[in-house]
């Protein structure tokens, strides 16, 4: 398993615990306001020696006790075919997991999910379904994204075999509250829909690193115009 990456507390990430977080390396999205391309661009990864994997393992035991979860992230942790075996060592170890995905994997999700590997899905939900090649960076769409496998992996989170939340990041110039409304068509009904403000600051595409982001009045505004339509809503 290719671990680019540790925090070792986390108290918002994995909701109700007290948790780490591990990211791991690779991604096939280049979202322009990624703030990860040490996880994401080939030639930025191979600047940096990845975490060992035992090193990783020793930490969680040396935090037994004080840590409930293990949040993982990247990249895109479900690319990894090795990660049933990872959840597996980690659920062992005595730990609870949430996954945070770009849904492109359902077939993965799936997995984790039916040999109860997972315990929290937090799935990215980038755009509207018209604008999903330009936000996660791609001009040409039926070479590396099929709307159909981010479909799948909504559907297979709304049979609520496992807890879950969607959440879309909002960054100006790519989406309007117009293009939340048409996320939440979309998603409605559905259990858990979280609005993450955008952060200024290293990304992927320069352009990026100094954009405003929306206002919290402006989030908390959708919030309310959006919570209907889901059980839980929130800004985060």
């Amino acid at each position: 398993m290719e671990i680019g990456g540790l925090q070792k507390l986390t108290l918002i990430d994995f909701p109700g615990r007290i948790a780490c977080t591990v990211f791991l390396r690779n991604c096939n999205y280049r979202c322009p306001f990624c703030y990860n391309p040490d996880l994401v661009l080939p030639e930025v990864i191979k600047e940096h020696l990845p975490i060992p994997e035992k090193d990783f393992f020793q930490f969680l035991k040396e935090k037994k006790g004080w840590l409930e979860g293990v949040c993982i992230g990247g990249g895109e942790p479900t690319l990894n075919q090795d990660l049933p075996g990872f959840c597996k060592t980690i659920k062992k170890s005595g730990y609870q997991i949430k996954i945070d995905t770009n849904g492109s994997n359902p077939e993965m999700l799936k997995n984790l999910i039916d040999k109860k590997l997972v315990d929290y899905i937090a799935m990215d939900i980038k755009a509207p379904k018209e604008k999903y090649p330009k936000v996660v960076g791609f001009k040409d769409c039926s070479k590396y994204y099929l709307l159909s496998k981010i479909e799948d992996s909504v559907n297979i989170l709304k049979e609520n075999k496992v807890d879950y939340e969607f959440r879309t990041t909002v960054v100006p110039k790519l989406l309007t509250k117009n293009d939340v409304l048409k996320i939440v068509h979309w998603l409605k009904p559905a259990k858990k829909y979280v609005l993450q403000n955008f952060r200024a600051g290293k990304a992927i595409d320069s352009k990026f690193e100094k954009i405003k982001p929306y206002s919290e009045e402006f989030l908390f505004s959708l919030r309310e115009t959006i919570s209907p339509f889901f059980d839980i809503c929130q800004v985060r």
